[in-house]
C-alpha cells in the first residue's frame, strides 16, 4: 500500500489517459461496478462529473480525503488498485486496472501522486450530517412539502434543495409526500424490475452513492442473478452486486419536470439510507418511456409502511 496525496481533482483530470479501468462505488449494502474509460471529466471547486462515457459519475471533492494504491493478490492474480475514502475512513471510490489499461501512465499517475509522508497512521475524524438538525415527522410542514415539490420544474436536480428547505431526509420525504409523489412498494420489486427490464431490453439508469460519488449505470442489463441475499447483474461492463435482505423499504417516486415526471425505484434500509435507484433510461428534454412508467404503475402497492 503507497500513499497518495491530492489535489485530488488533478489526479480525476489524469485518469482519462490511464485508458480502460474497472471504477467501484459502493454503499453497505450494494457495490456497483462499470468498465470503460474516465472520459470527458469536468470538476469545478467542489463538485465534478465524468459524462458522456461508459463511466459516468457525480462527484463531491469535501469528501475525498484519503488516497492509497494498493497492489494485492486475489486468487493467485495481482490486483492494482486506486483506493479513496472519506475522513472517516468510509470508501468513497476504487479504481481497477485492467488488461487493456495503459500500465505506464498507471505508473507515472501514482508516481506523480505519491506522497512525501508513508506512515500507515490515519486519524480518523467524524464526518458532518449533509443534512444537520433534521425535523421529526410531527414538526414537518408537510403542505410546504408537497407545495415545494409540485412547483419543481427539473426534479431529479432540485429535489436535495428541497429536502435541505424542508430539513427532511429522502425517506421522510417519500413517506410524507403522499400518493401523488410516492407510493410504497414490496421489497421484490428491484428484483422484478431488474428481470422485466432483461426480458424487454428496455435500458435503465441504475445508481449507487457512496458520500463522495454517484456511479450511474446507463444502459440495459442482461444476466441478472440471485445468490442467495445477493442479487447480481453480471454483464461484461457492468456488475451489480445488491444485499437484498438490508432492503426494508422500497418506493416509487415521481419528481416533476418539464417534459414529465420523472420516476425511479428507490431502495432504503433499515436506518432509512437510500441503497439504490432505477430509473428508466431518460435523454435530457426527453420523456420517460411509457413503458418504463407502466412497469413501475404494475408494482404492487406494500402496505403498512412503519414511520
Amino acid at each position: 500500500v503507497m500513499r497518495l496525496d491530492g489535489p485530488w481533482d488533478d489526479l480525476i483530470r489524469a485518469l482519462p489517459k490511464l485508458g480502460p479501468v474497472m471504477a467501484l462505488t459502493r454503499n453497505e449494502s450494494c457495490v456497483h461496478e462499470k468498465t470503460g474509460a474516465y472520459d470527458h471529466v469536468d470538476l469545478g471547486a467542489a463538485t465534478g462529473v465524468v459524462l458522456n462515457g461508459a463511466i459516468d459519475l457525480r462527484i463531491f471533492l469535501k469528501h475525498w480525503r484519503h488516497g492509497y494504491a494498493v497492489t494485492e493478490l486475489s486468487r493467485g492474480r495481482k490486483l492494482d488498485s486506486l483506493q479513496f475514502f472519506d475522513a472517516d475512513g468510509t470508501a468513497i471510490h476504487k479504481i481497477y486496472r485492467t488488461d487493456a489499461t495503459d500500465y505506464s501512465a498507471w505508473l507515472r499517475l501514482t508516481a506523480q501522486f505519491t506522497a512525501a509522508v508513508q506512515t500507515p497512521l490515519l486519524e480518523p475524524r467524524t464526518v458532518a450530517n449533509p443534512l444537520p438538525h433534521l425535523l421529526t415527522d410531527a414538526a414537518v410542514d408537510v403542505q410546504a412539502l408537497r407545495d415545494g415539490w409540485r412547483t419543481m420544474r427539473d426534479g431529479p436536480h432540485e429535489f436535495l434543495d428541497l429536502l435541505r428547505r424542508q430539513r427532511v431526509t429522502r425517506l421522510q420525504a417519500a413517506r410524507l409526500a403522499g400518493d401523488e409523489f410516492a407510493r410504497p412498494v414490496n421489497n421484490d420489486a428491484v428484483r422484478s424490475t431488474l428481470e422485466s427490464a432483461r426480458d424487454s431490453g428496455m435500458p435503465l439508469m441504475v445508481f449507487v452513492a457512496s458520500r463522495g460519488v454517484v456511479q450511474i449505470h446507463a444502459g440495459t442489463v442482461h444476466k441478472v442473478v440471485q445468490t442467495g441475499d445477493w442479487l447480481n447483474v453480471l454483464d461484461a461492463d457492468f456488475s451489480l452486486h445488491l444485499r437484498t435482505d438490508h432492503i426494508a423499504e422500497s418506493w416509487v417516486v415521481d419528481k416533476p419536470a418539464q417534459d414529465g415526471p420523472v420516476r425511479s425505484l428507490d431502495l432504503y434500509d433499515a436506518d432509512g439510507m437510500q441503497i439504490m435507484q432505477v430509473f428508466g433510461l431518460r435523454k435530457p428534454n426527453t420523456p420517460q418511456q411509457p413503458q418504463w412508467h407502466a412497469l413501475m404503475d404494475g408494482l404492487e402497492t406494500r402496505e403498512h409502511v412503519s414511520a
